[in-house]
């Protein structure tokens, strides 16, 4: 229950109008995409910069946790409330501040949608390449917070990658700036790519500078149909060796084609199709043929069963919606899913997911396997029944199973939806005590009551 005298405080600093403490609110921010809910002993509405850093001393000076949250659209419990916390939603910190597209950058507010950032910059024949799944909705501060990407990632790299400069305020309420306007600058200790991927452990984001770059003439766009995973993800392999490298390579086995169908973007694939890939290219007019001439050499080898291109705008659009809805789609194989968003090198990739594929058959699953194979992200998805005990008991043993795999083979615990909660058991796996103490060193300087969404990221 939240202290009244903090409460009054709250309401002084926001307006009565941005507290909430009634329980359809609090129920309705209690979660994100994961299947757990927390009710937060209230929800805050910050309207600027100024809020924000106000809300932080007040909660330093009652000592209330702060659990920040964007959309809620993450899947690892990253906006998850901790018990007793204070969810502070930033879905009213909207405002575009600036967008000069003469030096290629926009500036935001933390509440800003991800996909309205490159609509603006599109307005100015610029765009901004990261582009998670769930950009219709989800908040850049999120994304920031996680260091979100999506396919693109693969030519033009994550969130962090297009970070100029930020502002924020830490666990006491103190305001911090970081980085700069310029593409260049070494000025200090980097603190911008400390705070991208933080998970709000460290500061609440309020504003960012972001890079923008100029739209590509065209893009052309691949479906390449294969007999089997392991067919389609050499071909990855000899994708990422040669010199072109695709806008977007997107991987989808078996069960993530069946997911698709009901939106008829697989409608026409050649009988026998185990596994499929998305390829695109961009650029100039006059190269992206040749570019897709090198592309197209590269995916034939065993296991091809067609190659299409010559798609219509439509055509192509169905193609994505298809493809970013399938995080939503797979919940008709099971109403819950255990996702995993691991990385592996890529020259590892078919022999991680034929093991995916044992592990499944092994513990009686159903595993459906899709992602951004040319960065050797995929997304694992364990389609299970809470209410069946025993399946949920299996799962979870396969899935501490996948992680040591993944670790054995070289990768990381995640390439985009962070920890949060649900991967904070796996942590000492990959990173060593020494370093996690530093980590936890680094935490204190910036939040030394430990207010900022305790719980997360770093294990107890």
């Amino acid at each position: 229950m939240l202290p009244e005298p903090a409460l009054i405080a709250f309401r002084s600093a926001l307006g009565t109008d941005r507290v909430f403490t009634d329980p359809a609110i609090r129920t309705l921010y209690s979660k994100d995409e994961t299947p757990r809910h927390v009710e937060p002993d209230a929800v805050l509405f910050p309207s600027s910069h100024d809020d924000v850093a106000a809300l932080a001393r007040i909660a330093f000076e009652h000592h209330i946790a702060l659990t920040p949250r964007g959309a809620g659209s993450g899947n690892v419990g990253g906006a998850l409330p901790a018990p007793g916390s204070v969810v502070v939603s930033f879905e009213c910190m909207k405002r575009v501040l600036e967008f000069d597209p003469d030096n290629r950058l926009i500036v935001v507010e933390s509440g800003v949608v991800t996909e309205e950032i490159d609509r603006i910059a599109r307005s100015a024949g610029l765009f901004y390449p990261p582009d998670p799944g769930s950009s219709a909705y989800c908040r850049i501060g999120g994304n920031l917070a996680m260091n979100a990407a999506g396919p693109r990632a693969v030519k033009y790299g994550v969130t962090r990658d297009f970070v100029l400069g930020l502002r924020a305020v830490t666990g006491s309420g103190q305001e911090i700036r970081s980085g700069c306007r310029t593409t260049k600058g070494v000025t200090g200790y980097d603190l911008t790519r400390l705070l991208v991927g933080s998970e709000g452990t460290l500061a609440l984001i309020t504003e960012a500078t972001l890079k923008l770059l100029p739209v590509p003439e065209t893009i052309a766009t691949l479906r390449v149909s294969y007999a089997s995973n392991r067919d389609a993800l050499n071909a990855v392999s000899r994708i990422m060796r040669q010199s072109v490298i695709p806008c977007a390579l997107e991987f989808m086995d078996h069960r993530a084609i069946d997911a698709i169908r009901p939106t008829g973007a697989a409608d026409d694939l050649p009988s026998g199709t185990r596994a499929l890939l998305m390829v695109e290219a961009d650029g100039a007019k006059e190269d992206v043929p040749r570019q897709i001439a090198s592309l197209e050499k590269a995916l034939a080898g065993q296991g091809l069963l067609e190659i299409k291109s010559g798609f219509t705008h439509d055509a192509i659009k169905l193609l994505w919606t298809a493809r970013k809805s399938l995080s939503h789609a797979v919940k008709r194989i099971a109403p819950l899913k255990i996702n995993e968003d691991i990385v592996v090198p890529i020259s590892q990739l078919a022999d991680f997911v034929d093991f995916i594929d044992e592990i499944a058959h092994k513990h009686q699953l159903a595993a459906v396997s899709f992602g951004h194979a040319g960065n050797g992200n995929l997304h694992i998805n364990l389609m299970v029944h809470p209410d069946d005990h025993d399946e949920m008991a299996r799962a979870h043993t396969a899935l501490d199973a996948i992680m040591r795999k993944v670790l054995e083979l070289g990768g990381t615990l995640s390439g985009e939806h962070g920890i949060g909660t649900e991967k904070r058991r796996f942590i000492a796996l990959e990173i060593d005590s020494a370093t996690i103490a530093i980590m936890r060193s680094i935490k204190q300087q910036f939040d030394p009551l430990q207010l900022l969404n305790p719980g997360k990221l770093l294990p107890d």
